[in-house]
């Protein structure tokens, strides 16, 4: 791989391909514009730095990706982030109210801004269970949590956002 001997214009094509969406991902784990765009230059740089260390096991986008989401999660947690972790939430409690609920009228600026007033704990997992496809025992290794704890916080992320879409509908009149 010519990028990692260095070769500038091999690592400037790996930028222009992967990195609007490792700063899609960043956004969402950052939930801010300058974080995502710095965190954005430390993971090419450290990925970059790390290439000799990429053994071809998964496709390079998958790779970074992973390095993207690891480095966000250190960050928030050198911010000391902290998950709202509370009570246990059983299967039987779950509502499905997320997937019943039709919301074809909200635009995806208002998804994205709802998802924005998310509590932090709650945006993460949410963000790595519905948008980056990972399972609950992913998430779990990946933050350190249990797999029930990953699965409470994905339910209660779901319950808040129906929450602030319903009550931004009513502010958009979508109602």
């Amino acid at each position: 791989m010519k990028a990692a001997k260095g070769n500038a214009k091999a690592q400037k094509q790996l930028y222009e391909l992967y990195a609007k969406a490792m700063f899609n991902i960043c956004y969402r784990m950052m939930n801010n514009i300058h974080d995502a765009e710095d965190m954005l230059q430390e993971i090419f740089c450290d990925a970059f730095n790390r290439l000799d260390s990429f053994r071809f096991d998964s496709t390079f986008g998958a790779w970074i990706k992973r390095i993207t989401i690891n480095k966000c999660i250190n960050e928030l947690k050198r911010k000391k982030v902290t998950l709202e972790l509370k009570e246990e939430i059983t299967p039987d409690s779950i509502s499905d109210d997320f997937e019943d609920t039709e919301y074809t009228q909200l635009s995806v600026s208002h998804i994205k801004h709802a998802m924005g007033l998310l509590p932090d704990g709650y945006r993460i997992i949410f963000s790595l269970y519905m948008l980056e496809g990972y399972d609950h025992q992913e998430i779990s290794e990946i933050m350190n949590i249990t797999v029930s704890t990953s699965k409470s916080q994905l339910a209660r992320a779901k319950k808040k956002l129906i929450e602030v879409l319903k009550a931004g509908s009513m502010q958009y009149n979508l109602n």
